[in-house]
C-alpha cells in the first residue's frame, strides 16, 4: 500500500508540528543561527549568569526537539525520500553543532567549588533544574575539559552513521522477495513476516521464516561490520569519560544501581525450568517431532479469532483500561479523535512502532497495524507510552519532563498487563481462557525472558571489544546460539538462521537498552497487580509516578508506585507469576 492510498483519520496529524516542509526549513535556520552561547563561557559562578544560560539552553531544546521529532516522522513515513533523510543529517549537524557551544558547561560546571554548588540546590530559582545539578555533581570525575569534550562532539554526527545505517538497510534496502499470500503475491514486509509467525500453516512459517532470514543472512558480513563499529563507538565513550566498562557507563547515565541489571539476570536464570517446560509443552502440544523457531509463535488454540479492525481494537483497548480510571480513558479518545496515531503499514515505511513526545504540541504514535491480538496489544503499549510523557510534560517543567529511558517502558506494558487481565476476566469459555494464558505466557517470554538474553548478548559482545577481542559474524552468531540453548532449553531445535537473530534487532544500536524491556514487565506486572487488587489508592500512587517525569531518579519513582527494585521481591512476584500462569493453562490444557 502506498501512503497517498491511507484515509486521512489513519494518518498522524504531523501538521500539528509544522504545517509545511518550509516551515521547519525556516525554523531550522533560525537554529542554526541562534546557537551562541558563548557569552556565558567564564560566567557560571554568576548564578543569574548560570540561570540565564539554563533558561536559553531550554528554549533552544524546545525548538532544536520540534525540528528533530519532525524530520524523523517525516523520514519515518517513508525511507526512500531523499529530503528527509537530508533532513535527519542536517539535525546530526545541528546538535554537533549545539554540542561544540556548550561544551564549556559541564567542565566550567565542574570546577564549581562543592559549596557553591550544594547552594545552587537550596535556591529556589533552580529548583526547576535541582535534579540536573544534583547529576551534575555525581559526573564531576567523569567530566572532561572543555577542548575534549568540543573534540568528541564533533565526532558525535560521525558515530550516529552505525545506527543510521542499519536503519537504512532495515526499512529501505533489506532485499525481501516476493511471497504467495492468500492467492496473491506480496512483496515481504516485516508486518508480514509477523502475521505468518503466529499463523496455524506450519509450511507458510517456514517458507517465511527462511526467506525472512535469508534476506539478513546475504548481508551478514555488513551487518557484522557495522555492528562491530558500533561497539567499538560505546567502548570509545566509556573509555573518554572514564568509566570501567560501557554497561557501568549505561547505568550511570541512567542513574540506575548495578544491582538492579544484577537481580534481572539472577532472576531469570533461576526461572529457566519453567521456561523450558513451556517450550517442551509447546513442542507436545503442537505434536511436532522437532520444534524449530518459527514454530515459537504458532497458536496452541484452535478455533480462537482475535482478528479486529484498528477502530474496533482502538476501542477494545479503551474498555480494558478502565481501571485507570474515566480520565485514562477519555485521554485515549482524544488521542484517536486528534490523529495522534499513523496507522497503516505503507511502502518504505519504518517497521514496528515508537511513541515521541512533542513539547507544547502532544505525542504521537507510529504503528504497522495489522488485524492480530499482538497489534492490539501494540495499541496499548504505544499509548502507554504516551500517556505518560502527556503526563510527565504536564505536571513538570521543562528541564524535569523528560523521563529516564529506564522507566519508559513501564506505562505501556502496564496497559498491556491490564488489558490482558480485562480480556481473561471476560473469557466467555475455558478455550478463550486457555488462549489468552498462552499469549501472556508468550508475552512474558518475548518481554522478559528474551530482551534479557538480548542484555546479554550485548554485554558479552561489549565485553569482548572491552578486553581487545574482535567481532566476527563466527563468534557473534556461535554466542548467540550459546545463550539460546541456554534461555530456550533443548525441546527446540537451534538452526542457523535464529544463531543470527541479533543481526536483526534494531535497539541493539542503542546499547543497554533492551533489560529495560525486562525490568519494565516486572515493574508493570507488580503494578497492574496492586491496582486490581487495591483499587483507587493503588491508582493514585501510579499517577505520581506517570508525573514525575525525571523529578528524581527512576528507581525512586517506581517506589512511588510501590515497587522497589532494590529489593527482590517485584522480581520474584514476576517469576512466580510466569509459573503459575504455567501451571494454570497446563491444567486447562490436560498436560
Amino acid at each position: 500500500m502506498q501512503r497517498s492510498d491511507v484515509k486521512e483519520q489513519y494518518k498522524w496529524a504531523i501538521e500539528d508540528i509544522y504545517p509545511s516542509d518550509e516551515a521547519w526549513e525556516s525554523d531550522y535556520d533560525r537554529a542554526m543561527n541562534s546557537i551562541n552561547f558563548s557569552q556565558y563561557a567564564g560566567k557560571l559562578s554568576d548564578k543569574v549568569q548560570l540561570l540565564s544560560f539554563l533558561k536559553c539552553d531550554d528554549d533552544f531544546m524546545k525548538l532544536a526537539e520540534r525540528l528533530a521529532v519532525y524530520a524523523y516522522m517525516k523520514h519515518d513515513e517513508d525511507a526512500r525520500i531523499s529530503k528527509y533523510t537530508s533532513y535527519n543529517s542536517k539535525m546530526g549537524m545541528l546538535f554537533s553543532k549545539y554540542s561544540g557551544e556548550v561544551a564549556f558547561y559541564e567542565p566550567e560546571m565542574a570546577k564549581q567549588s562543592q559549596e557553591y554548588l550544594n547552594s545552587l540546590l537550596s535556591d529556589k530559582d533552580f529548583s526547576d533544574y535541582d535534579y540536573k545539578l544534583k547529576q551534575l555533581i555525581k559526573r564531576k570525575t567523569h567530566v572532561l575539559s572543555e577542548n575534549e569534550e568540543k573534540l568528541i562532539a564533533l565526532a558525535g554526527e560521525t558515530f550516529s552513521t552505525f545506527r543510521e545505517a542499519f536503519g537504512m538497510i532495515d526499512n529501505a534496502d533489506l532485499p525481501l522477495p516476493e511471497i504467495e499470500l492468500d492467492a496473491k503475491k506480496v512483496k515481504l514486509s516485516h508486518g508480514l513476516y509477523g502475521l505468518v509467525m503466529h499463523s496455524a500453516d506450519r509450511d507458510k512459517r517456514k517458507e517465511v521464516y527462511e526467506k525472512y532470514y535469508g534476506a539478513y543472512t546475504s548481508l551478514l558480513n555488513t551487518i557484522t561490520s557495522i555492528y562491530y563499529g558500533n561497539v567499538k563507538k560505546d567502548v570509545f565513550y566509556s573509555k573518554a569519560y572514564k568509566f570501567n566498562s560501557c554497561l557501568e557507563r549505561a547505568l550511570f547515565e541512567e542513574d540506575v544501581d548495578r544491582a538492579v541489571y544484577d537481580n534481572l539476570l539472577s532472576s531469570v536464570e533461576k526461572s529457566f525450568p519453567a521456561m523450558h517446560r513451556y517450550i517442551a509443552d509447546r513442542k507436545r502440544l503442537l505434536g511436532y517431532d522437532k520444534l524449530y523457531f518459527y514454530d515459537i509463535y504458532a497458536p496452541l488454540v484452535a478455533d480462537v479469532d482475535f482478528k479486529m479492525s484498528y477502530d474496533d481494537a482502538y476501542d477494545y483497548v479503551i474498555k480494558g483500561l478502565a481501571p485507570l480510571g474515566k480520565d485514562y480513558q477519555a485521554l485515549l479518545k482524544k488521542g484517536y479523535d486528534e490523529r495522534w496515531i499513523d496507522v497503516e503499514e505503507t511502502e518504505g515505511k519504518r517497521s514496528g512502532a515508537y511513541s515521541t513526545g512533542v513539547t507544547g504540541v502532544h505525542p504521537f504514535v507510529l504503528l504497522n497495524y495489522q488485524p492480530t491480538l499482538s497489534d492490539v496489544f501494540t495499541i496499548a503499549h504505544e499509548m502507554g507510552h504516551s500517556l505518560h510523557t502527556y503526563f510527565s510534560a504536564e505536571n513538570q517543567p521543562y528541564a524535569k519532563a523528560d523521563y529516564r529511558i529506564f522507566v519508559a517502558e513501564v506505562a505501556s506494558t502496564v496497559n498491556e498487563v491490564l488489558l490482558l487481565k480485562y480480556m481473561y476476566a471476560n473469557a466467555q469459555d475455558d478455550n478463550l481462557k486457555k488462549y489468552l494464558l498462552n499469549y501472556y505466557l508468550d508475552t512474558i517470554r518475548a518481554t522478559l525472558h528474551r530482551q534479557t538474553m538480548f542484555a546479554e548478548f550485548e554485554f558479552r559482545a561489549h565485553d569482548m571489544v572491552e578486553k581487545g577481542e574482535p567481532l566476527t559474524k563466527e563468534n557473534l552468531c556461535a554466542m548467540y546460539a550459546e545463550l539460546g540453548k541456554r534461555y530456550y532449553g533443548d525441546a527446540i531445535e537451534h538452526d542457523y538462521n535464529i544463531s543470527c537473530e541479533w543481526c536483526r534487532i534494531p535497539h541493539f544500536y542503542n546499547a543497554f537498552y533492551v533489560y529495560k524491556y525486562s525490568t519494565g514487565i516486572i515493574t508493570a506486572m507488580n503494578i497492574a497487580h496492586r491496582i486490581l487488587t487495591e483499587g483507587e489508592k493503588a491508582v493514585k500512587d501510579y499517577f505520581k509516578f506517570l508525573s514525575g517525569g525525571s523529578s528524581t531518579d527512576p528507581v525512586s519513582l517506581l517506589k512511588y508506585a510501590g515497587v522497589d527494585l532494590t529489593t527482590s521481591a517485584p522480581f520474584e512476584f514476576a517469576m512466580t507469576e510466569f509459573d503459575e500462569t504455567l501451571r494454570e493453562f497446563e491444567k486447562l490444557m490436560s498436560l
